[in-house]
């Protein structure tokens, strides 16, 4: 049976969390009014009533099956019922949990079982993505340890007090047991060092804390810096296809995350050093602006620490809105004087505007999904943003020519947009406005920050 074949006896539910799911959306949209707990907790009710009637249905099928096997190979007792292929009910109910979790977080509940389900979610999709991307470390795991721990403890004490029907809690145990597995794996793979990268991992960890102790210092010697950057460029250039190989490039040796999560966050370390250096030759026209920009990716750092999964689109509306009037202050993408001349210091602001839309960027996608609809331009912004800090990383030489397809790209997709807004083809508005728009503006200050990036090398060999 297709996946998206939906068993007769189900379609009554289905029916039914369709109907639920067009409420909750209703509700979403309905700006007229606040939202409160009478607004939502019916709706709620009736989620249950149509889970319970679920579990029932499938435990009844289940069932079945089992004894059927049973009789058939005259098996013991110990033999596990089959599970059911998940279906379009399924879908409907992911959606319907993704909705009502958030309402739970807005009206106050953000304590209670459903409102773990977004957080749950999100933490899926981010530790699939770093499951393929291989780019993540003991230290960026952590979090998600200790946020699934409290978590559990919010679906046990929910479960000890019979706060919530029996079968949400074990809805959202299922769900956080699925990802519990997904981050046991994550972790164990970092404990899988192969013998053949052993060096290029005790390199890494020698320059990771060169590049720390040259960040703490005053004044960051530049032949050094430069040494430490070749370098890394370098190790980077030994990896075909995103990975290390092992000796006569026919096997991948084990331990590859751990060592790719170590080279991007030295290259990180060795943008925050540029931008910092940078600091000092801004005009003090731009230090209002430069301390503004500094202050706030400080505090979107911390967020994305300490309330990444319980963030609304709303918390993050402030900062956005200062990044758009900050914007708005550039002269042909140029920050400049009091008397319109383009002031020094360019590069160190076009990095702390980028960084902050980055982090909005990253919180935004952890809490708000991408609507089916416009993933393709999703996806084709993560393609350019990857391509353009793979031409930061390395660097120059390069012309304005170089750089024209990234501008063209942007400006095919700044085009899709009406008043702002990017429409699906109905001439509704999906989901995931904020997202695209963050990774936009992220984008576009990349481009910019290449741009600055070219003119300061063109400086510099002409002082050498």
């Amino acid at each position: 049976m297709s996946s998206n074949m939906v068993p007769h006896e189900e379609l009554p539910v289905l029916e039914s969390l369709i109907n639920i799911r067009n409420r909750l959306t209703a509700l979403k949209k309905d700006t007229t009014k606040f939202i409160r707990a009478p607004d939502v907790m019916p709706i709620y009710n009736s989620v249950v009533k149509q889970v319970t009637r679920l579990n029932s249905i499938r435990d009844d099928q289940s069932h079945s099956h089992s004894t059927l096997s049973n009789n058939a190979a005259a098996s013991s007792s110990s033999s596990k019922p089959a599970i059911p292929e998940p279906n379009r009910v399924d879908t409907v109910l992911a959606d319907v949990f993704s909705l009502l979790s958030l309402f739970f977080l807005t009206i106050g509940k953000s304590r209670e079982t459903p409102a773990t389900y977004c957080q749950i979610a999100s933490m899926r999709q981010i530790l699939s993505h770093w499951n393929e991307s291989g780019a993540y470390t003991e230290a960026s795991l952590e979090p998600f340890r200790e946020r699934l721990e409290s978590l559990k403890q919010v679906i046990k004490q929910d479960s000890e007090d019979g706060k919530h029907p029996e079968p949400i809690v074990r809805l959202m145990s299922r769900k956080l047991e699925g990802v519990e597995h997904q981050l046991n794996d994550l972790l164990a793979s970092l404990t899988v060092l192969s013998v053949e990268l052993v060096p290029i991992h005790q390199r890494l960890v020698a320059l990771r804390k060169q590049l720390s102790e040259m960040a703490a210092e005053p004044k960051v010697n530049k032949a050094e810096y430069k040494a430490i950057v070749e370098e890394l460029r370098k190790i980077d250039s030994k990896r075909v296809d995103g990975k290390f190989l092992g000796p006569g490039g026919s096997s991948v040796p084990e331990g590859q995350a751990l060592l790719s999560g170590l080279l991007e966050t030295c290259f990180e370390i060795t943008q925050d050093i540029k931008a910092r250096e940078a600091e000092e030759n801004v005009d003090p026209a731009l230090k209002p602006i430069y301390e503004r920009l500094s202050d706030m990716k400080n505090q979107l750092e911390q967020m994305t620490l300490t309330h990444r999964w319980t963030l609304r689109e709303t918390d993050l509306y402030n900062y956005a809105l200062s990044l758009r009037e900050i914007d708005t202050m550039r002269v042909d993408g140029k920050f400049v004087d009091a008397e319109g001349n383009k002031a020094e210091g360019q590069f160190a602001l076009l990095f702390l505007l980028r960084r902050c839309y980055g982090l909005i960027y990253r919180l935004m996608s952890e809490s708000e999904p991408i609507s089916e609809e416009l993933l393709p331009v999703a996806n084709k912004l993560s393609t350019i943003k990857k391509c353009l800090n793979e031409v930061l990383k390395y660097g120059g030489p390069y012309t304005p020519r170089d750089l024209y397809p990234y501008h063209l790209a942007l400006h095919q997709i700044d085009s899709l947009r009406k008043d702002g807004k990017f429409y699906a083809d109905d001439g509704s508005i999906p989901e995931g406005q904020a997202i695209l728009v963050a990774q936009l503006s992220e984008a576009h200050e990349l481009l910019e920050m290449l741009k600055e990036s070219m003119s300061e090398d063109e400086d510099d060999d002409e002082d050498e």
